[in-house]
């Protein structure tokens, strides 16, 4: 059994342990015991997918044989790996803050069962990422679903928490139904359901069949990423489930969703036709920006990190959906690329959105409130969170250096290659979903402006803000290590490209990081492409070599080359970057700051406006910030508005009037509503016939036998 086997072996261990010493230990142990088992399964966990991404080890199990379905094997490839890594990158700052965050459902919950379900969601999610048969996926994968049903329903007496689990859990089990359908069609056209048969006999399978199963593996596995138009039920989940689980539901379980788009149509049945990769871009731009619309628009911290939810699974889909119409049509080297920033995006958007939702659970156990409009002025007394959360909101909103905004710039510079194909349709529709994805890049600059500073700048809006108190050190300990993850994925990604490309290559065919990180660090003769020398001597000039000396790799800059007329398609380096920003900071500071320090400031009281104390009430609310967004954008966003009115004399006299406005989700107005109204219709016209009499009744069953017989005549 190799190392790697090993690892995996123990994580499973304890996991086991995970869900059945809590009901052994006492009521009050259990966030404790939880957060020691969970960080210590991350870990090895981390330890495993590192040395299977980085090193080449493998990982491969045979189970048992299910009557004549097969034999049931774990295995797990690079792109496995590569999930199973930014996996433990989550769970474990999740399950730190998980110590000191669950002591607030002591006096009323029972922590056992929840420390159950949180470890067998853990087992559940890398047994879905090992899994190497159909079999083992769809029952890893169910496990998974309820898991994370019962946890999101956890506060189940209450009727959101019920109603949020329900939809959640129907939507999840319809998505479920169409993946295994496109399993079924898979191993009826090879004859296998193991992956490795499945994958070496896929030429086999016929063009139309291929449609089908791309249409139902990508809407079933688009429920669980979130994409539009199945969607609706993360704004609900994310709301009412315990903070750890929405940390979990938007960093861990939407990748999921992706996992099983790359896994089907770019592995296991991989498609050759260029629309399903259009319909895979136009589904993640228009996600990307109907996210991002809704996230600017709410006032509650919870649900406004699930529709940015949204916006970055389809920034990702955008990115895959790029990828493989690259690779339908032969730009390998490209499609690649694209591949990498669309992962790359993903690892970035589970770090940062876990920070983010745990940064959440800090200010709402620190001030006793998630809403925007009642906080402000909490970074006085929350110094340390607010500085983390500060690192999420700079990364979220693709701010250099931190590490959302390198693979935004990077999707969006590989949405631009389009210019290489052949077809102006197709690089009309390129430019469309680039000009939608630009522009849900500034709507999050403007969402998160709002974010931080209507809740941690300005003035205290309430009591509750005013009384705020730092976060527990054991939260600080899951931020401050998740905020440095951030800051280290964006000032080094020649690296991560490097590693993200060892889970491209065997499905593109090709290397982006031999596309992406040209070798400045190594000589000639280690050089794997020789780089003209000119070439090499511009950018020495520019400090592309700053670093060699004491720095492992190829370099520090990411670089796409082109031919002699164009010989750098883009160009950049977050490396570089932040010694530059650190360097302007340090000079504004020395010029304008110091010589202040010197001088004695006479304090006087705020003036403003002729008032001497500016109420919280007459401030700038997270309302008022986005609302020239919601009027732009009023066509998508409007809500649904109700009156009700008491009438004194005449219509024109009115005593009270009450005017309520409800958010209906653009989907729902436009795809589930519509068929929804016409049930509604058919079930109040079929309402009619019940008259309550006999005759009637026996009258309509001769029309049905008389239908019947005519049909049955006119088919045979």
């Amino acid at each position: 059994m190799t190392v790697a086997a090993q690892l995996v072996l123990v994580f499973f261990l304890l996991c086991a342990a995970g869900a059945v010493l809590p009901f052994a230990s006492p009521q009050r142990w259990q966030p404790i015991v939880l957060a020691i088992i969970a960080s210590l399964a991350a870990l090895i966990l981390l330890i495993a997918s590192a040395l299977l991404l980085a090193f080449g080890a493998r990982f491969h199990a045979t189970l048992w044989r299910v009557l004549t379905l097969g034999t049931l094997t774990l295995d797990a490839d690079p792109l496995s790996a590569f999930f199973i890594f930014v996996t433990g990158l989550v769970f474990l700052p999740v399950s730190i803050f998980s110590g000191a965050y669950l002591t607030k459902y002591l006096a009323h919950h029972d922590l056992r069962y929840f420390s159950a379900l949180y470890h067998i969601l853990i087992a559940s999610i890398v047994l879905i990422l090992i899994a190497s048969d159909v079999i083992s996926f769809l029952v890893a994968w169910e496990i998974m679903s309820i898991a994370s049903y019962l946890l999101v329903n956890y506060e189940f007496e209450r009727t959101e928490s019920s109603r949020a689990g329900y939809v959640m859990l129907a939507m999840s089990e319809g998505g479920t139904i169409a993946v295994a359908i496109a399993f079924i069609m898979i191993a009826g056209a090879t004859g296998e359901l193991d992956f490795a048969a499945l994958r070496s006999n896929a030429p086999a399978v016929a063009e139309s069949l291929r449609w089908a199963i791309f249409l139902l593996s990508f809407f079933g596995f688009a429920v669980k990423a979130g994409l539009v138009p199945l969607n609706s039920w993360l704004p609900l989940a994310h709301p009412v489930a315990p903070t750890n689980i929405s940390a979990l539901l938007s960093a861990v379980i939407v990748n999921l969703g992706v996992y099983g788009i790359v896994r089907v149509n770019l592995d296991l049945a991989p498609t050759t036709a260029v629309a399903p990769g259009l319909i895979v871009l136009a589904i993640g731009s228009i996600s990307a920006l109907i996210g991002i619309l809704y996230a600017t628009i709410q006032g509650e911290m919870k649900r406004l990190l699930a529709h940015s939810t949204i916006e970055n699974m389809g920034i990702v889909a955008a990115g895959i959906g790029a990828a493989m119409v690259f690779i339908a049509t032969n730009h390998r080297v490209v499609g690649a690329v694209a591949l990498v920033a669309a992962l790359y995006h993903l690892a970035n958007h589970s770090v940062y959105k876990a920070l983010l939702f745990l940064g959440v659970g800090a200010v709402e156990a620190g001030t006793g409130t998630r809403e925007l409009d009642r906080l402000g002025g909490i970074i006085r007394a929350m110094p340390w969170t607010s500085a983390f959360f500060l690192v999420g909101v700079l990364s979220i909103a693709a701010l250099p250096p931190f590490n959302g905004f390198v693979s935004e710039w990077l999707t969006l510079q590989t949405i631009l290659r389009s210019a290489i194909l052949s077809s102006t349709a197709i690089k009309i529709i390129f430019a469309i979903c680039g000009a939608l994805l630009a522009l849900t890049a500034g709507l999050a600059v403007t969402c998160f402006v709002k974010v931080f500073a209507a809740g941690f700048l300005g003035m205290s809006r309430s009591s509750a803000a005013a009384e705020a108190h730092e976060a527990h050190v054991g939260v600080r300990t899951s931020l401050g290590l998740l905020a440095v993850l951030c800051v280290m994925l964006g000032v080094l990604p020649t690296y991560v490209v490097s590693a993200i490309d060892r889970a491209v290559i065997p499905l593109a065919h090709e290397s982006a990081a031999t596309a992406l990180v040209p070798p400045f660090f190594t000589t000639n003769a280690q050089q794997p492409q020789k780089l003209p020398p000119a070439f090499v001597a511009e950018f020495h000039d520019l400090g592309a070599q700053v670093g060699r000396e004491f720095l492992p790799g190829r370099g520090l800059v990411v670089l796409h080359r082109g031919g002699e007329r164009n010989p750098v398609v883009f160009a950049m380096s977050t490396s570089y970057m932040v010694v530059v920003l650190a360097a302007i900071l340090g000079l504004i500071f020395v010029l304008f700051r110091l010589p202040t320090l010197s001088r004695t400031l006479a304090r006087r009281s705020a003036w403003d406006g002729g008032m001497r104390h500016l109420l919280p009430g007459l401030t700038y609310t997270a309302t008022g910030f986005s609302n020239p967004v919601r009027v732009i954008f009023a066509a998508l966003v409007t809500p649904a508005a109700s009156e009700e009115s008491t009438e004194a004399v005449a219509v024109h006299f009115r005593t009270a009037i009450k005017r309520e406005y409800s958010e209906v989700h653009i989907i729902d107005r436009f795809v589930l509503q519509p068929p929804i109204s016409a049930l509604r219709h058919l079930a109040h016209f079929a309402r009619r016939m019940h008259v309550g009499h006999v005759n009637a009744y026996a009258a309509y069953v001769l029309l049905a036998m008389l239908i019947v017989l005519v049909v049955g005549v006119g088919l045979f």
